[in-house]
């Protein structure tokens, strides 16, 4: 009893210990390399930078796949290792390799390529939204990137806050007919300006009994400051930089547009997105229900005119998704249970393989807690599909003792010599169906990585419900089961369903004898199922994980080189005009938004995307 007892209180600790997400975590040996070059074309980039890096890369052990994305300024190489090499192990390599290609890169550089540790799989569970109809894009950047990345980026289980857009920058467009007309180039300008804002040691002045020391202004910060640059001399005189440019704030980037539409809300001059993303194995719900808790304390700080809204929230469609698998797992449940009453026909009698079943259940949860697994649709699933199993040791006890009661044996009596007969009927069964999911849990690959979980569990499941059937089920059969003896008198519920079975079996007899004197049937027919699987199988379409439906819809399309911001900003406006944010589509979105982003360079894509109930960015 004490047994019991402890199994039941660990299971249901541990069951509400486990992080709850939408698939298992998936290890995945990935890093990401980055390099910047600004002003440099996405070809210029892939050939001076992109390729020497690679030709490194692959001479690195336990490499399994390379692929690299240039873009105008930057290229991105994702390296793949094989999922037995050690990812720290990785990073050293890629390191050492960085370091071996350094002198094929370009010399001007701003700054060596870096790189970190990546997992695809890994997607974020929380987009927010910031939102404002005076502040820039520039002050908005900052302002998500300081006071609200920072913050949430310290929550336990949070690994990493992207932000996008683009921090604050001062531009500086130049005329190159004023430039030329006073005898400069580009160059003269690009180095009087590096020049200009250099933070330089000015030394110091040492008095009798004083020390001061020289902090001169190196730093330009505003555009005034810019202006003001003299960046050369013409005819004797000094050329400003206000001469042959115009120097405004801006980003540095203005090829990014972005806006976002929430229901009810106008739309902001400028959006800045946070993406949040978790750590390997933390709980994806706990988390975004940590950082909305959180955003009502940061709208407090900022100012007036920003708005902090949740763009699209994964955890909802994680949540939902599990409650209907646990809703599945109790009405799987039911049913058995009701199966096993109709069976037997007495409820002492349905009450002890009913009782095995969510005991078996609990046990489950203690050892998958112990294994690092999560509540998740595959661990939910293995044990919808494991419900079936669980009780059959059970019943096969529950029957036998039974049937030796019947013969006029007592309840103990018949519950010890059943345990003496029957235990390792109930053991070779458990071992052969556990068994059979063995080969799920040395599946190779990406799928082996995924269903191991799913595997694992049906087997612990499985065994436990073993256990179960060889402890608890024989002493609740000594002490719940009635008088089985010849003055037993039957229920009505086993006299109707003994009479149907009856009929039932009579028929079944009758098409048995039918189907062996014509065998001829029973070859074509199982022919016939054994042609048609194989045909049904090739038809049906092959997937890696079914397609499911989380209210979220991601689009867009890609413009071709040499068009212009506005012109993706103009093409960005066509989607939002034809977005379900709009009264007249809002069936089915259940009070959405749009979000559009665009890169804006050329030969770059723009995208856009909606949620019901929030938006959300690609």
């Amino acid at each position: 009893m004490m047994l019991t007892v402890s199994v039941i209180v660990f299971g249901i600790l541990c069951y509400f210990r486990m992080p709850v997400n939408d698939l298992p975590a998936i290890p995945s040996p990935v890093i990401s390399v980055t390099a910047n070059y600004p002003g440099a074309s996405p070809t210029t980039v892939a050939n001076n930078i992109a390729t020497p890096l690679e030709k490194q890369f692959l001479q690195i052990d336990g490499v399994k796949e390379i692929t690299s994305t240039s873009t105008q300024g930057q290229t991105t190489i994702n390296i793949e290792f094989v999922i037995t090499k050690d990812i720290d192990a990785g990073a050293t390599d890629v390191q050492t390799a960085i370091t071996q290609a350094t002198g094929n890169l370009p010399q001007d550089l701003p700054s060596p390529p870096t790189f970190k540790k990546t997992n695809p799989n890994d997607q974020p569970i929380l987009y927010i939204g910031l939102t404002s109809q005076t502040l820039t894009l520039g002050q908005m950047y900052e302002m998500a990137s300081t006071q609200i990345g920072q913050r949430i980026s310290i929550l336990q289980g949070v690994s990493n806050v992207r932000v996008f857009g683009a921090p604050p920058a001062v531009r500086v467009e130049v005329d190159p007919s004023a430039l030329a007309s006073r005898r400069l180039s580009m160059a003269d300008l690009g180095t009087a300006i590096s020049a200009g804002t250099q933070y330089q040691g000015a030394g110091q002045f040492d008095g009798k009994v004083r020390t001061y020391l020289l902090a001169p202004q190196g730093q330009l910060e505003t555009p005034d400051d810019y202006k003001q640059l003299i960046i050369g001399y013409s005819n004797g005189q000094a050329v400003y930089l206000r001469d042959v440019a115009k120097v405004e704030d801006s980003t540095n980037n203005d090829r990014l547009y972005a806006h976002f539409f929430f229901r009810g809300a106008p739309p902001g001059s400028a959006t800045v997105v946070l993406a949040v993303t978790k750590q390997p194995g933390s709980n994806s719900v706990e988390i975004a229900n940590k950082v909305k808790e959180l955003l009502p304390q940061m709208q407090a700080i900022l100012p007036g005119s920003a708005r902090l809204l949740t763009i699209y929230d994964r955890s909802i469609s994680i949540v939902q998704s599990v409650d209907d698998v646990q809703q599945t797992l109790l009405i799987a449940f039911a049913l058995v249970v009701v199966v096993i009453f109709l069976f037997l026909g007495r409820a002492s009698d349905t009450l002890i393989p009913s009782v095995a079943l969510p005991l078996s259940l609990l046990m489950t949860f203690t050892c998958m807690n112990l294994l690092g697994y999560s509540i998740d649709n595959l661990s939910l699933l293995a044990l919808v599909l494991a419900i079936g199993f669980l009780v059959d040791d059970a019943i096969v006890f529950l029957e036998n003792c039974v049937r030796r009661m019947e013969g006029g044996e007592d309840a103990m009596t018949a519950a010890f010599n059943g345990a003496q007969e029957i235990s390792f009927t109930i053991l070779s069964m458990t071992l052969s169906l556990a068994a059979v999911f063995i080969p799920l849990v040395f599946m190779p690959g990406q799928v082996g990585l995924i269903f191991r979980e799913f595997g694992v569990t049906i087997i612990i499941s499985v065994i436990c419900s073993g256990f179960v059937s060889l402890t608890l089920t024989p002493l609740m059969c000594s002490r719940m089961l009635a008088n089985r003896g010849k003055e037993h008198k039957k229920t009505w519920t086993e006299r109707v369903v003994g009479d149907y079975f009856g009929r039932l079996t009579a028929a079944y007899v009758r098409t048995l004898d039918f189907f062996v004197m014509h065998q001829w049937i029973s070859i074509l027919a199982w022919i016939a199922s054994f042609v048609l699987t194989i045909v049904f199988f090739r038809l049906l379409p092959q997937t890696f994980l079914p397609a499911g439906d989380s209210g979220f819809i991601r689009g867009g399309f890609c413009d071709g080189a040499g068009f212009f911001a506005g012109e993706d900003a103009g093409a960005a406006g066509e989607g939002d005009r034809h977005d379900p944010a709009k009264p007249e589509r809002a069936d089915g979105c259940d009070g959405n938004g749009v979000l559009g982003i665009s890169a804006g360079e050329p030969g770059r894509r723009v995208s856009f995307s909606w949620a019901g109930e929030q938006a959300a960015i690609d």
